[in-house]
């Protein structure tokens, strides 16, 4: 039992990010085992929650929600709500906090809020419920290195006592919340990494991914799904994936495996087996309810190809595959507005791993380099230049280091710079 009144309540919607909570418990971030109850709240955040995967029916959830004392769904508790969408009045925060202390057993206990994305729902709801705990924010992405996405309120800000992030760029620091004075806190590799190993071993008998096995794939296609963030149309989200296979094929590898994304329509993978056997490779899709990771850690290919997914660096990163990118400028080109949140895991992914489609060889990238941290931070003041002012003059001067530049043109469109009045030294 708890030996003091406290509640920790950490909200999920992924199985990556239940998988960076659990790390950070296991290492002890959160305090010891005992010091305070703690509630896994699920939400689904779903276009359609209804017709979603959900969180758990993923391969692996038991093992993680065994290290919380009670679960909660937040779908359920505020039906018929959208949980990407509802946020109580500040009439009614006191009225939902009481509810919520009876409905999940939290009595009069000091309430600790722990989220995914603090600028949006269902994090914005809680924290508005809770208005009296302490936040805290985990990153399970590549997103953590870009800017806040919004301008939060100071009320809220000031809660915030750290950001929780994976290493997935060693020694790149995130932006995210830097402008309101929160600091960044890694969750070490090796909790993580044993997390996944934890799930993996949950998927021993998982039929799928025996199958995938049993083909002896060499390479790894990711799947995201850029069609339902109107980034892309579907036919030209299809035509990306077959452009991943042509590259693969192409380095040699004859067996390959698709991992589409969970919400991702069956055309995908009809339309890729058929570029498949043009190529005359063998295509094996992986479309049960698996992390990518697990079949890193089950199969450990030789290659990982993909657009801009997390995925691509948490395999070089903890298991050592090389990795590829196909079509970041395709997308970048067409990502729209400019202060979209895609546009740093874009930049970093772009600036960092080889392009397929140039038979640049797949490889680790390992530490980031010492133009990484000036691309990003320039990127993330055109991104919010109002949040961080103070990147303004290295920005300018990165932009002038690299005026008339294939990768100048390509992260600072010309529009976005007279947008912002930002003018090139002039060179003497």
């Amino acid at each position: 039992m708890p030996t003091t009144d406290r509640v920790q309540i950490f909200q999920v919607s992924t199985l990556y990010g239940a998988a960076t909570v659990a790390a950070a418990i296991d290492a002890g971030q959160f305090g010891a085992p005992g010091d305070a109850r703690r509630l896994l709240l699920v939400s689904n955040n779903a276009e359609i929650p209804e017709t979603a995967l959900r969180l758990d029916a993923m391969t692996g959830y038991e093992r993680i929600a065994a290290r919380f004392d009670r679960i909660a769904d937040w779908n359920e508790t505020i039906h018929p709500h959208h949980p990407g969408t509802w946020s109580p009045r500040p009439e009614e925060t006191p009225l939902w906090q009481r509810v919520l202390r009876t409905a999940w057993g939290l009595g009069t206990a000091t309430v600790e809020v722990v989220v995914e994305s603090i600028q949006v729902n269902p994090a914005k709801a809680l924290a508005a419920v809770f208005a009296e705990s302490t936040l805290q924010v985990y990153a399970d992405g590549l997103m953590s290195y870009g800017p806040t996405r919004d301008d939060l309120p100071q009320s809220l800000a000031c809660r915030i006592h750290r950001v929780l992030h994976l290493d997935l760029v060693p020694g790149l620091r995130p932006l995210l919340l830097t402008e309101y004075g929160v600091g960044s806190e890694l969750v070490p590799d090796g909790a993580f990494r044993a997390v996944l190993r934890e799930i993996a071993e949950a998927a021993e008998d998982d039929a799928g991914l025996a199958a995938a096995a049993a083909a002896e794939p060499t390479a790894l296609i990711l799947g995201q799904y850029l069609a339902v963030l109107g980034i892309l149309t579907a036919d030209e989200e299809e035509e990306l994936h077959g452009r991943m296979l042509r590259g693969a094929a192409a380095a040699g590898h004859r067996s390959i495996v698709f991992k589409p994304h969970p919400t991702a329509p069956a055309r995908y993978s009809r339309a890729l087996h058929e570029e498949a056997a043009r190529a005359g490779v063998t295509l094996t899709v992986l479309d049960g309810p698996l992390l990518a990771e697990t079949f890193y850690e089950r199969c450990r290919p030789n290659l990982v190809v993909g657009c801009f997914s997390t995925a691509l660096l948490t395999a070089a990163v903890y298991y050592g595959v090389p990795v590829a990118r196909v079509g970041t400028e395709t997308v970048l080109a067409r990502l729209t507005p400019y202060p979209n949140s895609n546009r740093i895991p874009l930049a970093v992914v772009h600036h960092l791993l080889p392009d397929l489609e140039t038979c640049a060889a797949p490889r680790v990238p390992g530490a980031a380099p010492e133009d990484l941290a000036p691309l990003v931070r320039a990127v993330g003041y055109c991104m919010r230049p109002a949040a961080h002012p103070g990147l303004r003059e290295e920005a300018v001067r990165y932009l002038s280091e690299h005026e008339g530049s294939g990768a100048g043109a390509l992260h600072f469109p010309p529009e976005r710079l007279v947008e912002l009045d930002v003018r090139m030294p002039v060179r003497p």
